[in-house]
Parts: structure tokens; sequence; C-alpha cells
């Protein structure tokens, strides 16, 4: 009980615990949650990616591990599609198998498991994450959705060059990949944050993970599973259990081991992150099957997580 990865995981555990138990109570109202949700995004996520970026060169990067997610996140993706048919359906849980929460539960849970090194690893990920992954989920759904009304009557689609565009440009200005590119375009400069500014950065940095994780646990507590728990599961399992497996054999095929790899297991194995119920909810399709994949995958999370981490903390990182 006293292993570094059962040591990390438990402040993990205790917190969404304790953030579910006060949604249950009633002491956090469910209609506070959106405004928890904006002071994490808002303020205390660009504090600390900016913060741990700032003091990071570019040339110290690596973004092999990182190529390798996306070829796990392809492969799984393109899968499902295979399976389930090209439809907006299928588009919807695909991206649910295959997203991760990399913000809210990866980023306190490496930051414990594995300290700053694995911070900026997962942080070289997620500057590219939602603007690769979501810009390629666009273009899918676009396509199916244009597929599914053809020959309908209607209006005249947007063009796909534009949605594309929008896209990425809604990937780059966004509260978390801004921060990552500030901070590495300041790191560059080879000057130094002021104490006056590094200080306040830090505090609000440190207090993301707690907060970020009892919001995790007051969500959990707000959101109705019911009859969509056998579809939320399956998606929990190719979520928690294939996706980091399909990494992990990729990664052995490879011949890779190491830090960067194993984050990007641990990455891979996260639950299903809130962005897939944004693109459910737009395009009308899998909304309540999405919102409960969202919960069940983060309680099978607590069980899936420890065995990943403590797998890759004995032979990936050795």
């Amino acid at each position: 009980m006293n292993s570094p990865v059962f040591t990390s995981l438990a402040p993990v555990i205790l917190f969404i615990a304790l953030g579910f138990y006060v949604g249950r109570r009633g002491w956090i109202r469910a209609a506070a949650v959106k405004d928890l949700a904006n002071l994490v995004f808002m303020v205390l996520t660009p504090a600390l990616l900016f913060r741990t970026m700032s003091t990071v060169h570019i040339q110290d990067l690596d973004f092999g591990p990182v190529g390798i997610y996306f070829a796990a996140f392809g492969l799984v993706y393109a899968a499902t599609l295979a399976v389930l048919g090209f439809s907006s359906l299928g588009a919807a849980r695909a991206l649910a198998n295959t997203f991760s929460n990399t913000l809210m539960i990866g980023v306190p849970l490496v930051g414990l498991v594995f300290g700053e090194a694995g911070l900026v690893t997962l942080f070289t990920l997620i500057s590219v994450h939602s603007l690769i992954l979501l810009t390629a989920a666009t273009v899918v759904f676009e396509l199916a959705v244009a597929r599914e009304h053809a020959g309908r009557p209607g209006g005249a689609q947007q063009p796909m060059w534009r949605t594309v565009l929008q896209a990425v440009r809604n990937g780059i200005l966004h509260p978390v990949p801004l921060p990552i590119i500030a901070g590495l375009l300041f790191a560059q400069t080879g000057l130094v944050v002021p104490e006056v500014i590094n200080k306040p950065l830090q505090l609000l940095g440190q207090a993301l993970g707690p907060i970020a994780l009892l919001l995790v646990g007051v969500t959990l507590a707000f959101t109705k599973v019911g009859h969509h728990f056998r579809a939320a599961l399956r998606i929990a399992l190719v979520k928690c259990v294939v996706h980091p497996a399909v990494l992990a054999a990729l990664g052995w095929a490879l011949g890779l081991s190491g830090l960067p790899l194993a984050v990007m297991i641990v990455a891979a194995s996260l639950p299903v992150g809130a962005n897939v119920f944004l693109f459910a909810q737009r395009y009308s399709v899998a909304e309540d099957e999405v919102t409960a994949s969202v919960a069940v995958s983060t309680a099978l999370a607590l069980a899936t997580m420890p065995v990943v981490i403590l797998a890759v903390t004995r032979w990936v990182v050795g």
C-alpha cells in the first residue's frame, strides 16, 4: 500500500469521491458546475500550462511518442467506424472511444505519478491533442452528416474547407493549447518569468489538481446513466482498456520504452473527455449515451488506471 503508484492514485480517488459526495449532498448545485468548469478551464489551467512550458525548449521535446498516440487513435477510430458504419452515430461513438480526459484527470494524475518531466510530456500531447483530434472529428462528422442528408431538400451546406478552417482556428484559440504555445514561445527568448508573476501562477497551478478532480466527482453526482448503461460500458471498455492496449502494442512493436511512452499509455487509458459531449450535442446524436459514457468510463478508470500505471512503471519505465 506504500508503493508510489497507490500513494499517487489515492488523492485522485479521494478527491473524485469527495466531489461526488458534495454533489449528492447538494452542497454544490448542478447550476454551479458550469461556473466551476469555467474556473478550471479559464483561470487555473492556463496558469499551470504557461508556467510549466515557459522553461521548456522546443528542441528538448520528444514528439515520437505523441505520433504513436495519434496512430493508436487512428486505428481505434477507424476500426469503430468500420464496425458501426460511416454515420454520425458511428462518428460520435468513435470519438468517445478515443478522446481522453487529458486535462481534468490526466494533468493531476500524471503530475502525481511522474512529476514535472511527465507533465512536460503530457503537455506536449495536450498542445496538439484537441487541435488534431477535434479537427479530424469535425471532418468525419461533416462528411457523415452530408452523406446522411444527401438528396434531402434543404439549404446549402457550409463548404468543407470553411468547416475545417473554423475547427483549426477554434482548436488554437482555446484556453488549453494557447497558453502552451505562449509558454513555449516565451521559453525560447531565454527570459525568466519575474517572481511577482511566477508565484501567483504557481499557486493557481497548484489549485488545478484538487479542484479539477472535485469537479469530476461533482459532475458524476449529477449524471444520469439510466438505460444507456450497456452502451456506455462498451465505450468505457474500449476507451479504458482497448485504446491503451493498442498504443502499448504499437510502442512495443517499434521497440520504444521510457517515461514518454509510459505517459502516452496512461493518457490513452484515461476516461472519455467532455469535448465528446459537445460534438454529440452539436450534431444532435447520442447525447445521452455519450453523457453516460463519460460517467461510466470515469468510474471504470478508477479500477483500470491503477493496473495501467503499475504495468507501465514496471515494464515501460523500468
